[in-house]
């Protein structure tokens, strides 16, 4: 049996559909609850969870447009792929959260400055319970969505998956300020939507920070290089290697390489040799989209 035997490709158009069903449905199901629990359960904290979830929903869209766009064949126009349309979709799922995060952070802050505390309402038990059931579902979406993600190698579900845990976390911090108000301590209600929208600016941030990275052609980095540094060391004929430069073109990696080998060998020896190391460095690396070598007479 062959290593690609023993580890089939997924079905990454499968894997698309499933990771859409999850994230739209699940979504739409805790947006309706938590809106719901927090209008009866007179809860802002919620109501803004509640916001928070549903522009998950919007989020997941996004992701799935940039990964059915992104993976596209090369084309006359586009020749080396269209991989850099998910880092676009990345970063338009991070504009959403960063808007979603400022516009839950301010509607907490009013009613904080406006100082009216014992006029706020005491949310219900039903808004606890809210809470608790979206920090359950959402934790279980962000691990399957990153599971999923990593496997079919998808920034943009990535983002969408820690879109799932910067919901859970600001679950929690729902649930917190839902207890706290139950205890007597009206404040901690729009005290929660501020915590809960700091959590939503952070990961929309970091989303758009890593999307720019792999739009920009950055560098894989010493320790990526060196593990290739070290697979092409291992051919025998190549006396060493020149130059070795890598960059990031959406999900997928470039490689710029000169080897030296031995000026006295005839073309179609130092060819053959070239194109084996570059096999080598694609079978090894799935994320390496190519490899171009050139040849240095040792």
């Amino acid at each position: 049996m062959t290593q690609a035997d023993a580890n089939p490709k997924p079905d990454e158009k499968l894997a698309i559909r499933k990771l859409s069903l999850v994230g739209i449905v699940g979504n739409i199901f805790l947006s309706a609850f938590k809106f719901f629990a927090g209008i009866i359960g007179n809860s802002s904290a919620m109501v803004s969870d509640a916001v928070h979830s549903l522009s998950d929903v919007f989020a997941t869209l996004i992701a799935l447009i940039g990964v059915k766009f992104g993976r596209r064949a090369a084309d006359a126009s586009h020749p080396y792929g269209h991989e850099r349309i998910e880092s676009l979709a990345a970063i338009a799922l991070g504009l959403v959260l960063l808007v979603t995060g400022i516009g839950i952070g301010w509607t907490g802050l009013e009613k904080i400055l406006a100082g009216n505390y014992e006029s706020l309402p005491i949310p219900g038990a039903i808004a606890l319970v809210a809470a608790i059931v979206s920090i359950a579902v959402k934790e279980a979406m962000f691990w399957y969505t990153r599971h999923w993600a990593r496997i079919i190698r998808s920034s943009a579900f990535e983002a969408d998956a820690w879109h799932h845990r910067s919901d859970a976390l600001s679950s929690i911090g729902a649930l917190i300020g839902v207890g706290g108000s139950m205890l007597g301590y009206p404040v901690c209600d729009p005290i929660a939507s501020v915590v809960i929208c700091l959590f939503i600016l952070k990961q929309g941030v970091s989303i758009i920070v890593d999307a720019l990275k792999k739009m920009l052609d950055t560098s894989c980095g010493p320790q990526f290089e060196d593990k290739i540094r070290e697979l092409v060391d291992g051919e025998s004929q190549v006396e060493r290697i020149d130059v070795l430069r890598t960059r990031m073109f959406g999900d997928k990696v470039y490689v710029d390489m000169e080897i030296a080998i031995d000026g006295t060998m005839q073309l179609t020896d130092a060819h053959a040799i070239a194109e084996r190391v570059h096999d080598n460095v694609e079978q090894a690396f799935p994320e390496v989209k190519h490899v171009m070598i050139h040849v240095n007479p040792a």
